[in-house]
């Protein structure tokens, strides 16, 4: 049985601020502080670079990996960190295309995250092979699997609207046509249970400092399914993934399983936060997390459309049919979300017109949920939002 209570002591939360932004950034776990002072102070301070032995930072990519492995299903030895989600995402569509080299189409979707569609975008032209990237509403992408396709690369939880797709039957539908599936776990991962293993997803890759609080700029993950350890080929065949990189060989091997997948140096000291930030999952549930999340959306949805009707509901309503944010439309969008921060709710806006609010169980319970809305409600009521210092756009919406 999963303590919320007991999870809630383990982050920093300001003062008078109910935060509904974890889905974006995740807080700041209270033993990261120490774990990255420790590495800092006891280890780079006082080993210097023997650390790397030492202090086992060398490995650490792949320790973190299969923490990590355990919140998404995947076995030991299939996950390992490094680079960003961008990278990451790269790594697996150059090596999912290649596993299939006489088909042409990359299948997404418009909720997938923009970023992910520019990194398919960038690969293909690269790749110079009269590659397609076909991208389709999210209701439409069962139906448009077919044998032409090479890759579907979708993520599971639409980052606008919350809604989330369905990874076991779309990567069974996927397979069935003879095509390779990436799936971006970003906004699932921590949030809601993930088995990439009985799902068969051949490739999966997320980040961490969204509902895992890795913290801003924390490492990305990467997946790759057992059956194609040793025969996926990284595109991006960077120092750490070689075979022996202290042979210092001229030519690249890669190396064996999921290390082929390393690249650039570990970024140690966001590994270590990231460590820090993973021990508060280790007396968790999932499933009581997921149905505490739904709890809390449904309490959210029902308060804001009784008494904040100039809101439109932007996220599936059947609580298992999204992931755990809520989105509510209204043309003063960016406006009504900079008044909401200013009185201490923190949530955040998606263009054009999306309010976003990300519902943390760890973290989150019934009384922020109802003083959130309460705040909504006089904010909306008397036209609060309508500053000029509130329409004033800022460079992070």
């Amino acid at each position: 049985m999963t303590d919320f209570t007991k999870t809630r002591t383990l982050f920093h939360l300001p003062e008078g601020i109910i935060y509904l932004d974890g889905n974006s950034l995740g807080p700041l776990p209270i033993s990261a502080q120490a774990r990255v002072a420790r590495m800092m102070g006891a280890e780079w301070g006082e080993q210097l670079i023997k650390g790397w032995n030492s202090a086992r930072w060398f490995t650490q990519p792949r320790r973190v990996g299969d923490r990590i492995g355990r919140l998404i299903g995947a076995q030991e030895g299939t996950v390992v960190m490094g680079d960003t989600l961008s990278i990451k995402v790269y790594q697996a569509l150059a090596a999912a295309l290649a596993l299939n080299p006489d088909r042409r189409v990359v299948l997404s979707d418009n909720g997938n995250f923009p970023s992910d569609l520019y990194i398919a975008q960038g690969l293909l032209k690269a790749l110079d092979r009269e590659l397609e990237l076909r991208i389709v509403d999210p209701e439409d992408v069962e139906t448009a699997i077919d044998e032409s396709v090479a890759v579907l690369m979708v993520t599971e939880v639409d980052y606008r609207t919350g809604r989330l797709h369905d990874m076991k039957a779309l990567t069974a539908r996927a397979h069935a046509a003879g095509a390779i599936t990436v799936w971006d776990l970003a906004h699932s991962t921590g949030a809601i249970p993930v088995d990439v293993a009985a799902a068969g997803a051949d490739f999966a890759v997320g980040c961490t400092y969204k509902y895992l609080n890795g913290g801003p700029g924390a490492p990305a993950f990467i997946y790759v399914a057992p059956k194609h350890l040793e025969t996926a080929q990284p595109a991006l065949s960077g120092w750490m993934g070689h075979a022996a990189p202290f042979a210092f060989d001229l030519e690249y091997r890669p190396g064996s399983g999921i290390d082929r997948m390393r690249c650039g140096t570990p970024p140690v000291i966001a590994l270590a936060a990231l460590e820090a930030a993973l021990d508060a999952w280790d007396a968790v549930d999932m499933a009581a997390v997921r149905a505490r999340s739904i709890e809390l959306c449904d309490l959210f949805i029902s308060a804001v459309e009784k008494r904040c009707p100039d809101l439109v509901l932007n996220s599936p309503r059947d609580g298992n049919k999204r992931g755990s944010q809520v989105s509510f439309r209204h043309p003063e969008g960016y406006a009504i979300m900079q008044a909401l921060i200013a009185q201490g709710v923190i949530g955040d806006f998606r263009a054009p017109d999306s309010m976003r609010f990300g519902f943390t169980p760890l973290y989150i319970g019934d009384s922020e949920v109802r003083g959130a809305v309460d705040v909504l409600e006089h904010i909306l009521t008397n036209r609060l939002w309508d500053l000029p210092e509130y329409r004033r756009k800022a460079a992070v919406t």
